[in-house]
């Protein structure tokens, strides 16, 4: 017994004082940084320079970077970089061009003005998500190679902590200097803080894959790997209740994403400031959500994946009910905290749920790719709709447009009844997974 108790201190101490953990910090800072500010703070400016609504809805498709990553992925698995790999290796040489990319892509927006050219507003962002999401892959890819597979729990940890610390200077942080020194200074101190993960990148322990065998290098070959085998073990295991499985993936979080894309937009035309945006959305907010995110990761242990689902499906999509009485109230402080806490309760709780129920599904022969199809399937129909709620919301007013996608949970519960009566998730995972940050991110209205 006393050698079990000396050799688990010994490992704490090892993992204490592992570099890579510091490392995974600020990597994980350099990969949340980014993501709001293509989305929601780039939402909030728009809204302040007086873009049209359905223009700030259309922009939100810079976010497809984020789900279609699986696409180049494979090609950064198995390309090196001219000159830049014979330096830092294969996994370290993307980062740095990756993060390069992203510091650019602010640099660029934060030397824009959108009421002069949105255009280029457009394409600044559009490089800043298309090397984010690069960076994302690249530093799972090292995340996986550097660190023995006990470790990887402390090493996901540490990155979702860089993650959280990120989006919490890319929300309110950004907000608060755009509150007081302009835009264009807000943006330019993200672009300066993208330094955080350049300099983790190079003093990161170079880690090379090994050679991709002869057969596997093709493109039809990647394809088959990366998509086809996945898919077809869905298929063969779950059979024709997998056509009600993918409907409700695709329709859980609908909602909230669909909402998301006006919530800047809509607070600001509230009458609120950006201070009071950034008090109430992007701190006080972001605790409560981690509070539902927690309940919901219990709930499914207490309570069962199936009762975690529907419960979590129904919560998420009836709070933007709340965000229709704001909207019939005007500039109301109270309504609009009680707004956020019922909204981000209920959405992190049901993140969680999801997050658990698409980890079920996959099998041990392969749960990153499968994951990543069906972290890709829930995300592209919101994503899709949502480009298109500027046009929404004009059509239909705010307070209908909001109750219209709270009306989105019916066929959420139908699909959750009846996936319940047919024992689906019935085995239970013994515990939930965190819903992980970028998916939250990019769903969450705060």
């Amino acid at each position: 017994m006393p050698a079990s108790v000396a050799r688990k201190k010994l490992r704490m101490r090892d993992i204490l004082e592992d570099r890579r953990i510091g490392l995974m910090l600020a990597l994980g800072f350099a990969c949340g940084l980014p993501i709001l500010l293509v989305f929601s703070t780039l939402s909030a400016w728009l809204a302040t320079a007086g873009i049209q609504r359905t223009s700030i809805g259309l922009l939100s498709y810079v976010s497809f970077a984020y789900s279609l990553k699986f696409l180049w992925a494979p090609v950064i698995d198995r390309l090196d970089l001219p000159v830049l790999a014979g330096w830092l290796g294969r996994r370290r040489a993307w980062m740095v061009l990756s993060q390069l990319g992203v510091a650019a892509g602010l640099i660029g927006m934060s030397q824009g003005d959108p009421a002069e050219s949105l255009s280029f507003m457009v394409i600044c962002a559009l490089i800043t998500a298309f090397a984010s999401a690069t960076q994302d892959i690249v530093v799972d890819s090292w995340r996986i190679d550097a660190a023995p597979t006990e470790r990887q729990g402390v090493m996901l940890a540490a990155y979702q902590l860089g993650y959280a610390i990120a989006r919490a200077f890319a929300g309110a942080g950004a907000l608060y200097i755009a509150q007081g020194a302009g835009w264009s200074l807000a943006y330019g101190a993200m672009a300066l803080l993208m330094l955080t993960g350049l300099i983790a990148s190079i003093l990161a322990p170079r880690q090379d894959p090994a050679p991709v065998p002869e057969e596997h290098r093709s493109f039809s070959r990647t394809l088959q790997i990366a998509v086809v085998e996945p898919f077809g073990d869905l298929v063969r295991r779950k059979g024709a209740r997998l056509i009600l499985i993918l409907s409700l993936i695709m329709l859980y979080r609908l909602p909230d994403i669909i909402s998301g894309v006006m919530a800047q937009p809509f607070y600001i035309e509230q009458g609120f400031s950006l201070t009071e945006i950034a008090n109430v959305t992007k701190v006080y907010g972001v605790i409560i959500g981690v509070a539902g995110a927690l309940a919901g990761g219990y709930a499914v242990i207490r309570f069962g994946l199936q009762a975690s689902l529907l419960f979590g499906g129904i919560a998420a999509a009836a709070s933007n009910l709340m965000f229709s009485w704001l909207a019939l109230n005007g500039h109301d402080t109270a309504l609009f905290v009680a707004s956020i806490s019922i909204d981000n309760f209920a959405g992190n709780f049901a993140g969680t749920a999801l997050i658990a129920y698409m980890s079920s599904l996959t099998s041990s022969a392969f749960v990153a790719t499968q994951y990543a199809l069906l972290s890709s399937l829930y995300a592209l129909p919101g994503k899709f709709v949502g480009g298109f709620s500027g046009y929404m919301v004009d059509a239909l007013g705010y307070p209908k447009f909001f109750a219209a996608s709270a009306a989105i949970g019916i066929p959420v519960a139908l699909l959750c009844l009846a996936l319940i009566a047919l024992r689906e998730g019935v085995a239970e995972p013994e515990e939930a997974t965190a819903a992980l940050p970028e998916e939250e991110a990019i769903a969450a209205k705060a």
